[in-house]
């Protein structure tokens, strides 16, 4: 539940078109829903803005219908991350025609979003092989409101690659760059513009990079100043941070 939802509730008690016990109802599970192995948090949405993500590794198929059912009843929207082609077929089996599966973000979408944020933000890749981690934020930025432009494959094996798109760069709000091997874009995009970069380490790389901790720690040994840096493979964290800077300075104006 959402604050939209939230003013529209008490405006029907108000108006009479629901009884008290109608609204302590609905609000009977604020601030969560407990269902044994797992507790729901409905009041995230109005806490931070954006409804609790289901992280589907490491669940059991049955959970995470379950668990995506439940938000989707109690939010009219359930977003899932890490979904594999055999879950996203099951929820499709569950849910029907509201599910809208992204393959390349790995991502799915149950119901729609209440919100539209106004801005614009550039997702930009070091090789071909961050994409589906680069697609995460994009997708969801897109999925509450964003225009995403995509610089994809300009990584610092061919820096001259990035330099035609510096004139799109330059006109977004927020910057996601998404790298792995050793790490270096990130550093490079801050070092050519003014915008908050979003750097997001991936898994990808041969056998010295450590699944992207080399990454990892050369983005926060960067020399270049205005990097926020989120967790290996993150995509889903570096949109929600993204969406959190534009809806805030949108607030101020």
């Amino acid at each position: 539940m959402d604050k939209k939802s939230l003013k529209k509730l008490l405006e029907s008690l108000d108006k009479g078109e629901l009884s008290i016990d109608d609204v302590l109802e609905r609000l009977r599970t604020l601030p969560f829903e407990d269902i044994g192995y797992a507790k729901l948090d409905h009041h995230r949405t109005m806490r931070r803005g954006f409804p609790e993500v289901v992280f589907c590794l490491g669940k059991t198929e049955e959970q995470t219908l379950e668990i995506a059912g439940k938000f989707l009843k109690r939010q009219g929207l359930a977003v899932l991350t890490k979904v594999s082609p055999e879950l996203s077929s099951a929820l499709k089996r569950r849910f029907k025609t509201k599910v809208q599966y992204v393959p390349q973000a790995r991502m799915v979408f149950l119901g729609k979003t209440s919100e539209r944020i106004k801005g614009k933000i550039t997702v930009v890749t070091a090789g071909t092989s961050d994409i589906p981690v680069a697609e995460e934020a994009a997708v969801l930025c897109e999925k509450f409101g964003l225009k995403v432009s995509r610089i994809y494959d300009v990584g610092v094996a061919g820096v001259h690659r990035v330099l035609p798109s510096l004139p799109e760069i330059n006109s977004s709000d927020v910057v996601i760059v998404v790298a792995g091997m050793e790490g270096a874009l990130p550093s490079v995009i801050a070092g050519l513009t003014d915008k908050p970069v979003i750097a997001v380490p991936t898994s990808i790389g041969y056998g010295a990079s450590f699944q992207g901790v080399t990454a990892l720690l050369g983005m926060l040994c960067s020399c270049s100043p205005g990097i926020a840096i989120v967790n290996i493979d993150n995509g889903f964290g570096a949109g929600v941070f993204a969406l959190s800077i534009i809806r805030l300075a949108d607030s101020k104006k």
